[in-house]
């Protein structure tokens, strides 16, 4: 279902047409602000981060001055196959290691997905859309807002994907922080536990399981969790037949259901994969699922 604000896609192209690109911005008042952004990364793309022995990471810290923190190896943002990186510091120092990590990379990201709370989406948004409008026509860059997903139990985030070239996805990025900054919700949760994460993915019921109930749950005693699996990816999870499918779930004791073609995650283009049963199938599902998909990255 498409959510409000769809209506937020930018068309950049359009702006260009009026205007040329403006030239950077000078650094705002907010620039020297200790703030910070969290954003997905595939899980081969977090290898390359981290370096042999942590080389990387550390090299990118210092060229930066930016602090750089990374979910671990399960930890994935609920409904994805994607880790989280938190890039904290002042404003230009966490541009700089955004603009190397780009320049690192082997081929050009074409988009950013940040993590953003549902509290402070409001204040990306404006007044009737006011301010995206006002920041993709300043940045050129294309930026969406996902709906919230109701999928996952206490999942307070969304996610903000920002496309264009380098240049224009860092000044999107500039102004999305420089807004976040004069928001207190936003400061706040830079403290918030980094491995909420896995939480969300690995159970999706409350510590209590105080009669809470969940869109994918059909028996109380079942435990569900939704992942995310690119479209590309989804006939290794089927296998010929059904085949994979059928041999997951017989050794894992979960049932597995899988979406309609079309049918995707929120703000991606992942299918989406319900495993329900108990913790140790469901985990034991989830592994040989991302185990095949893996193989196949590899």
């Amino acid at each position: 279902m498409e959510s409000t604000e769809s209506s937020y896609v930018s068309s950049p192209e359009a702006a260009r047409k009026r205007s040329p690109p403006p030239p950077k911005s000078p650094t705002s008042e907010n620039a020297e602000k200790p703030t910070y952004v969290r954003f997905l990364v595939s899980n081969a793309a977090a290898g390359s981060v981290i370096g042999k022995g942590g080389s990387t990471i550390t090299e990118f810290q210092s060229k930066s001055g930016a602090r750089i923190q990374l979910s671990r190896g399960h930890e994935f943002f609920p409904g994805t196959s994607d880790r989280i990186i938190m890039v904290s510091g002042a404003i230009d120092d966490i541009l700089k290691a955004l603009n190397i990590k780009d320049n690192d990379d082997a081929e050009p990201r074409t988009k950013v997905r940040l993590i953003v709370s549902n509290s402070s989406c409001g204040s990306i948004i404006g007044k009737g859309g006011a301010t995206i409008k006002s920041f993709i026509e300043g940045s050129q860059a294309g930026i969406k807002i996902s709906p919230q997903d109701n999928n996952f139990y206490g999942l307070n985030d969304r996610l903000v994907t920002v496309t264009g070239t380098l240049d224009e996805q860092l000044r999107a990025i500039d102004l999305i922080l420089s807004k976040l900054c004069e928001d207190s919700h936003y400061s706040q949760a830079m403290h918030a536990p980094f491995s909420y994460a896995a939480t969300y993915n690995s159970m999706s019921y409350a510590p209590n399981g105080a009669g809470v109930k969940f869109p994918n749950h059909k028996e109380d005693h079942s435990n569900s969790i939704t992942i995310g699996v690119s479209d590309e990816h989804i006939g290794l999870v089927l296998g010929r037949g059904g085949r994979n499918i059928m041999e997951i779930s017989q050794v894992s004791g979960a049932r597995i259901k899988i979406s309609d073609r079309g049918d995707f995650m929120s703000g991606t283009t992942d299918r989406k994969v319900t495993i329900t049963g108990s913790q140790r199938a469901i985990h034991q599902a989830e592994s040989m699922i991302l185990q095949k998909v893996a193989n196949a990255s590899e």
